[in-house]
């Protein structure tokens, strides 16, 4: 296994990746596969094009890649002590071996080294209490619960309010 910070080079499976997600776990995510499927390559390149402000850890099995997590900091004078960490997705078959874990052990690393940062976020469907327990074994905390966070159009899903501080966490 090999976890490293995505380039543009990598868009492609990228992009790959992410619409298998979208397509396997549409819950998990606030945008569509239809939407998505409808962006250029140019557009995935821009996404992953690591920033001081952002950036997508992937995690590769050889050379493929089968999971990523991306991280993007507030930009707000009173928020950009903290970010977000966003686009989670793991491979089902690769759920379970540890990659996952390496990914945002990764991501979390990296934010560190970020002068400034303090506080990373996200959020979980909270029918997901395998990935709520996921991002806690990283000491991430629940701090409330957004009813109705997300709708498909069919249905509403609430989402657990997790965060990390850095400076607590070591």
């Amino acid at each position: 296994m090999n976890i490293r910070v995505l380039d543009t080079d990598d868009a492609k499976q990228y992009l790959l990746l992410r619409l298998e997600g979208l397509k396997t776990d549409p819950a998990a995510f606030g945008t569509t596969y239809a939407r998505e499927v409808e962006l250029s390559l140019m557009d995935f390149e821009r996404r992953i094009d690591a920033s001081e402000t952002q950036f997508t850890v992937g995690g590769f099995d050889e050379v493929e890649l089968v999971c990523t997590a991306a991280f993007i900091r507030s930009q707000g004078a009173k928020s950009k002590h903290k970010g977000s960490l966003i686009a989670m997705y793991c491979k089902s078959e690769y759920r379970g071996t540890g990659i996952a874990k390496e990914v945002v052990s990764h991501l979390i690393d990296r934010v560190k080294e970020i002068d400034g940062v303090e506080v990373i976020n996200l959020s979980v469907v909270t029918e997901n209490a395998r990935a709520a327990a996921f991002y806690e074994s990283f000491g991430f905390e629940v701090y409330g619960t957004e009813p109705k966070a997300m709708s498909d159009g069919d249905r509403y899903y609430d989402e657990h309010l997790m965060t990390l501080d850095l400076k607590v966490s070591g």
